[in-house]
């Protein structure tokens, strides 16, 4: 393996919250989709957990780690849910394109690659992805759809058709000009009103986002009033665009 730079070029963050069975094969598909773009890589494997669990995804991703200098493992005493597991990835990521994704398999590794691609043309400051199929039922899909019409009416403008997809991949630039708070699923929303506040360019492209298998989702009843919550509160704070 050739020897890497002090700073890589590119940092993905992946989310593997109890997510140890689909870690393996997901890494080594992203391990190679990275080659394929850029010989100066890190992966930050995100395993957060609460005290006492017994699940085993930090251990997997150990041992994972230990096979491979490109991977680090980010493993603390969890203090909040996705969107701060997101954070502390983010905070440890050294790359000047940063990227993340879920690792439960349901959107492809090949996915980073083409989203970093897309952002080393150089014209915009974010490239996400657009579930234009979906393979995850059609309850999970009327709430995107909720939810993405929600915000596009709460905070137009942005052109973005799919609040929630990922991966997301962004410049170093971008991501420092971000204050991201949120704690839970909110904070994919949080960064998209973010980017539009800045003016920041987003690029999509589709995708397919396939079932979850494995595990239960963790889209619960409690987690969609959050988001509804968090959404409202947002735009309530959130300051009128001047007119151009």
């Amino acid at each position: 393996m050739p020897a890497q730079p002090s700073e890589p070029a590119l940092s993905v963050v992946v989310l593997g919250y109890h997510n140890a069975g689909a870690l393996p094969s997901f890494v080594a598909d992203l391990v190679a989709a990275a080659e394929r773009v850029e010989p100066h890589f890190e992966i930050l494997l995100v395993v957060n957990d609460f005290a006492g669990s017994p699940d085993p995804s930090p251990a997997v991703a150990c041992a994972l780690a230990a096979d491979d200098p490109r991977l680090r493992v980010v493993s603390r005493p969890k203090r909040g849910m996705m969107g701060w597991d997101l954070r502390s990835g983010l905070e440890e990521a050294r790359g000047d394109a940063v990227g993340f994704i879920d690792g439960d398999g349901q959107m492809p590794a090949e996915d980073v690659a083409r989203a970093y691609q897309r952002l080393r043309r150089g014209d915009v400051d974010l490239v996400k992805m657009v579930r234009e199929q979906r393979d995850d039922g059609v309850w999970r899909r009327s709430l995107s759809r909720i939810f993405n019409l929600l915000f596009r009416l709460l905070f137009p403008g942005l052109g973005c058709s799919d609040v929630n997809a990922k991966p997301k991949v962004l410049t170093r630039a971008a991501l420092e000009s971000l204050d991201l708070t949120a704690d839970g699923w909110f904070i994919d929303a949080e960064l998209m009103i973010q980017v539009r506040r800045l003016g920041l360019r987003v690029a999509e492209l589709p995708t397919t986002f396939r079932s979850l298998t494995g595990r239960p989702s963790f889209v619960r009843p409690a987690a969609v009033l959050a988001f509804l919550r968090d959404l409202l509160r947002y735009r309530l704070r959130e300051p009128r665009r001047r007119r151009r």
